[in-house]
């Protein structure tokens, strides 16, 4: 499972998505309606592509609707990633002492690591001097 800021990430592109979509729906899906007085619903000849296609007010209602719910849904998904995010319930001086005992942790365990590099340098050099005498031999 991929970390946290990643899962955050693919949540906010989901959710561009689904606005972009949920923009697509309504654009297509309207009914030709007059808003103003100047305003005109053109008139489309049979050859050409229809760029809106009706539905019915009750199946446009409930596509809105859903579309509605699957954002609201996303949207607490992404409330919850960034509620469980390390850090909000820490200051910035708390957070900072973590990064020290962090960086202090680091630095024994690359000692230890250097100690069993050397102890492991020394166990081949004694293996070497003593597969050389036994060769003598």
């Amino acid at each position: 499972m991929a970390d946290i800021l990643t899962q955050l990430q693919e949540a906010m592109d989901t959710l561009c998505t689904m606005f972009i979509a949920g923009f697509y729906y309504v654009e297509r899906h309207h009914d030709l309606e007059q808003f103003g007085p100047n305003d005109k619903i053109p008139d489309l000849k049979a050859d050409q592509p229809k760029e809106v296609e009706t539905l019915d007010p009750q199946i446009f209602q409930a596509g809105q609707a859903e579309i509605a719910t699957d954002l609201v849904n996303h949207a607490r998904l992404i409330e919850a990633l960034v509620s469980a995010l390390p850090g909000l319930e820490n200051s910035e001086r708390d957070q900072l002492q973590m990064i020290q005992d962090l960086e202090e942790e680091i630095a024994a365990l690359e000692a230890q690591r250097l100690e069993a590099v050397k102890e492991k340098e020394e166990v081949l050099s004694q293996l070497d001097r003593l597969l050389k005498t036994i060769l003598r031999e």
